[in-house]
C-alpha cells in the first residue's frame, strides 16, 4: 500500500462539504439505560436534520435493525439512510470510525487502534473487539481504502483540522497513559502530520473536567473556519476556568481567533431513575448518583444543512445557540434537546463521523 507521507492526502475541515456521515444505532445497555428508548428519537431527530443535505450510513446490529427501521423508514425508503450491518460495542462513530483523509480526487481511511479511551490503563470496557474492527468493516462495505496507523492509539474526538495545515488537540487526552506512553509528545505531533496532513498542531493543555475520553477536544474546542475557533468558556471560578484560560492563551499565542462559547449554566447530574435503566457488562464503568456529566455546547456537528447543537434545558442554550449560529451564517443552526445523548457519554459530534466530498 503507498505510505501516506509521500502522498497529499490531508483530513479536511468538518464545515468542507460532505458527501456522507457515518453513524451506529444506539443499543449498549451500559451506555443507554431502559434499551435506549430515551435515546432513540433523539438519533433519529439528528439523523433526519443531517441527511436533508447529505446521506447517513448508519451501522446497526441485527438486534438494532428492527428499531432503526420504525424510527426512519422514511429516509431510510428513500435512500437518504443506508443501513450497514456492521455490529459494534457502542455507537460512538466519531472515535471508532475511520478518520476519512483526501487529496481531493480520492478518498482514504485512516484505521487507528481503539481501545477503549484507555485501555488497560483506565478503558472504560474490557471487550471493545468490534469497535477496533469496525474502521477496518466500514472502509470494506464502502468500497474505501482504509490506512491502517496501528499500533497508533488515537480517537478522532481527539482531533479537529482546519483543512489548511492545522489541527488541534489536547495534552490530556494524547499524553494520557491509556494512549500511546511509549511515544513522547514530539512523536505523537510527527503521527498527526504524518497521518492528517498537517503542518501545525496546536497542543491545548485540557479538555472539560469530568470528561471520561481523558479531554476530547471535540468537546472544548472546534474551528469555525481556518483561523477561527469556538472555546467552551466560563467565568465561575473552579478548576474549569483555570483550563479555558490555559486553553485561550495558547490558542492566542498561536494566532488563533478565539469566539468564547459558554457552557451550561447548572451541571447535569444521573439521576436515582437514570441510574436504574442501566446494564453493564462486566469490566464496564458504572455511573454514579449525582455524578456530573461534561455537557458543552461545542460539542456540535456540522453537516451540510445545517449545524446540529446539543441543547440541555438550561438558560444558556439560547445564547449558545446565537454565537454558532453568528459563526456559521452560510447553514442554518439546530437545537436538539440532547440530555439523554449525554447520559450516554458524549454527544452529537461524539455520535457522527464525516466523509469528505471529493473533487469533479
Amino acid at each position: 500500500m503507498t505510505e501516506l507521507k509521500k502522498d497529499v492526502f490531508y483530513m479536511p475541515a468538518e464545515y468542507a462539504p460532505h458527501c456522507a456521515t457515518v453513524m451506529i444505532w444506539c443499543e449498549r445497555g451500559g451506555s443507554w439505560n431502559y434499551g435506549a428508548k430515551p435515546a432513540r428519537p433523539v438519533f433519529a431527530s439528528a439523523i433526519k436534520e443531517i441527511c436533508a443535505g447529505e446521506k447517513v450510513y448508519l451501522a446497526v446490529s441485527p438486534t438494532g435493525r428492527k428499531s432503526a427501521e420504525e424510527y426512519l423508514s422514511k429516509e431510510i425508503a428513500g435512500g437518504a439512510v443506508e443501513l450497514l450491518d456492521i455490529e459494534t460495542d457502542d455507537c460512538w462513530a466519531r472515535d471508532i470510525a475511520p478518520t476519512f483523509v483526501t487529496d481531493g480526487k480520492r478518498l482514504r481511511g485512516i484505521d487507528w487502534k481503539f481501545n477503549a479511551w484507555g485501555g488497560e490503563y483506565n478503558g472504560l470496557y474490557d471487550d471493545y473487539a468490534n469497535d477496533d474492527a469496525f474502521a477496518a468493516k466500514l472502509c470494506e462495505k464502502l468500497g474505501v481504502e482504509s490506512f491502517s496507523a496501528r499500533p497508533f492509539v488515537l480517537e478522532g474526538g481527539s482531533i479537529h483540522s482546519n483543512g489548511k495545515g492545522t489541527v488541534i488537540t489536547t495534552e490530556e487526552c494524547l499524553l494520557s497513559k491509556g494512549r500511546n506512553p511509549e511515544l513522547n509528545k514530539a512523536e505523537i505531533e510527527s503521527k498527526l502530520k504524518e497521518y492528517l496532513g498537517a503542518k501545525r498542531v496546536i497542543w491545548l493543555p485540557y479538555g472539560v473536567v469530568g470528561d471520561e475520553t481523558d479531554g476530547h477536544v471535540d468537546n472544548i474546542c472546534a474551528f469555525a473556519d481556518e483561523n477561527t475557533v469556538l472555546l467552551g468558556w466560563t467565568d465561575i471560578d473552579g478548576g474549569q476556568k483555570e483550563r479555558c484560560k490555559a486553553n485561550l492563551l495558547v490558542l492566542e499565542n498561536a494566532g488563533i481567533k478565539v469566539i468564547k462559547l459558554p457552557f451550561p449554566e447548572k451541571p447535569v447530574k444521573f439521576s436515582q431513575s437514570d441510574l436504574d435503566g442501566f446494564k453493564y457488562a462486566d469490566g464496564e464503568a458504572e455511573r454514579s448518583l449525582d455524578e456530573v456529566l461534561a455537557a458543552s455546547y461545542v460539542n456540535f456537528y456540522i453537516s451540510n444543512a445545517a449545524v446540529i447543537v446539543p441543547q440541555f434545558g438550561d438558560k444558556n442554550d439560547k445564547v449558545a445557540l446565537e454565537i454558532i449560529k453568528s459563526a456559521f451564517k452560510d447553514r442554518k443552526t439546530v437545537g436538539i434537546l440532547a440530555t439523554e445523548i449525554i447520559k450516554g457519554g458524549g454527544n452529537f459530534h461524539c455520535l457522527t463521523q464525516q466523509i469528505p466530498l471529493l473533487r469533479k
